[in-house]
């Protein structure tokens, strides 16, 4: 794979501060100010360029595994742990687990990247396989975390005390569950302040989940580079305090209503600059992003315009990840493309269906397209596959198929194995015949 020299000509970039008809050029993996000499041409009229999409909160071992059936709003994120105990015995969830881990992770990244997310901030034990220089996407590498309170943190720490009214749920006072990944305390001292910490909290409408700031507070963990994810449960006078304090918040909306049955008001935090968007995963999340942006669009409380900043450059700034969410000179890039319906560009973004993409690009070069970009496939010395993607056709890079039946685990996805045995052969075809796609 070669990082092309490329001039895109004739596109209109859409950016949360702007929306401009531009050339855009790429030297080396990254926005230039100027083309290059030599530089491919690329002619994109009638089309958006969006930066790829930043995905604040996924698990992406976890995308494979069926939801809980229907069930009654819980109190807390531990309540609905204490009630996924048992149905890890089911048939179909045991089977998924089964599933080897390198493949589970793969899936995770390919999801996102079906849906036009470049990078992903991934909150769980790291894998080998998601340090594969061919993982379907860029990751949040600088950082810390810690699970929550309830499993990071032992009993004689939690001051939280169990009542009539509202009984405990956090799993280390409950013997289904045990402490889980790093101790709070422990990994934020470990972590640099200039690099974000990241742990659930205050998922849940109760008591407890009401409480968990305070305690956060208590155990001198909220800081600058603090990053609660789902803050369901803060008050006015918490959020009040994160923005104080610097903090930031990303926001599942998807996640919370369905386990939750409500979500939190984001416009204090998006005001501020402290929130971003995040999925979860599909065991209680969203599909995808785009979904995730429908769901927040219907919260009515943002505007498409601000959506965008959502998962693009205020997660950048939330994630402390300055080289991707933008289309600045010497950023990343990382680009999502659509056609241009003639409609407010803002509200595409919101509407879109993944498999209305035209394309998703890292470093210059397409991961997934449609067929007719082809030659931008040979032109950086990448090896494509046709696939369908929810009925669509569709040309995959090869290396993401990843390891065996990692690609497979992707509903909607549809590949034809003896294509991808073949289909090298037709490849070198396109690459040696010269073809090329120009203005």
């Amino acid at each position: 794979m070669t990082l092309p020299s490329l001039a895109i000509h004739h596109a209109t970039v859409v950016l949360p501060e702007c929306i401009a008809p531009r050339p855009l050029f790429v030297d080396s993996g990254r926005v230039a100010a100027v083309a290059a000499v030599g530089a491919w041409s690329l002619d994109l009229r009638d089309h958006l360029i969006f930066p790829g999409l930043i995905n604040a909160h996924d698990h992406l071992q976890l995308n494979n595994i069926p939801r809980l059936p229907k069930h009654t709003p819980f109190p807390n994120s531990y309540a609905w742990m204490v009630a996924f105990q048992p149905y890890f015995r089911e048939p179909a969830v045991a089977y998924a687990c089964r599933i080897p881990a390198a493949a589970r992770y793969w899936h995770g990244g390919l999801k996102n990247l079906l849906s036009g997310v470049t990078t992903v901030a991934h909150h769980d034990p790291w894998h080998p396989s998601l340090d594969d220089p061919a993982f379907p996407v860029r990751l949040l590498r600088q950082f810390g975390w810690s699970h929550s309170l309830g499993l990071g943190s032992g009993d004689a720490e939690l001051s939280i005390e169990r009542t009539t009214v509202t009984p405990s749920q956090f799993p280390v006072l409950d013997p289904q569950l045990s402490r889980y990944g790093p101790s709070v305390r422990e990994s934020f001292a470990a972590t640099p302040s200039d690099q974000p910490w990241i742990i659930h909290l205050a998922e849940g409408t109760d008591m407890v989940a009401a409480a968990e700031l305070a305690q956060l507070d208590m155990f001198g963990c909220l800081c600058s580079n603090t990053v609660l994810i789902h803050g369901v449960g803060l008050t006015p006078a918490d959020v009040s305090r994160v923005v104080e304090r610097g903090a930031a918040v990303v926001w599942c909306p998807a996640s919370n209503l369905a386990m939750l049955g409500r979500t939190l008001n984001p416009r204090r935090l998006f005001d501020a600059g402290r929130l971003a968007l995040g999925s979860d995963s599909r065991i209680s999340g969203s599909r995808d992003l785009l979904e995730e942006l429908s769901v927040a669009a219907r919260q009515r409380a943002l505007a498409p315009q601000e959506l965008l900043r959502l998962v693009t450059t205020d997660a950048s700034r939330v994630l402390a990840l300055p080289d991707v969410g933008g289309l600045a000179p010497d950023q990343r890039a990382d680009l999502l493309i659509v056609r241009d319906s003639g409609g407010d560009p803002y509200r595409t973004l919101i509407d879109l269906r993944r498999a209305d993409i035209r394309a998703v690009v890292r470093d210059g070069v397409p991961d997934v397209a449609d067929p007719d970009f082809a030659c931008w496939f040979a032109a950086c010395g990448v090896e494509a596959i046709p696939v369908r993607l929810d009925g669509q056709p569709k040309l995959l890079a090869r290396r993401l198929l990843g390891p065996p039946g990692a690609a497979t685990l992707e509903q909607g996805l549809e590949i034809d194995q003896e294509v991808v045995l073949h289909y090298g052969e037709i490849f070198r075809a396109v690459q040696d015949g010269g073809m090329n796609r120009g203005s």
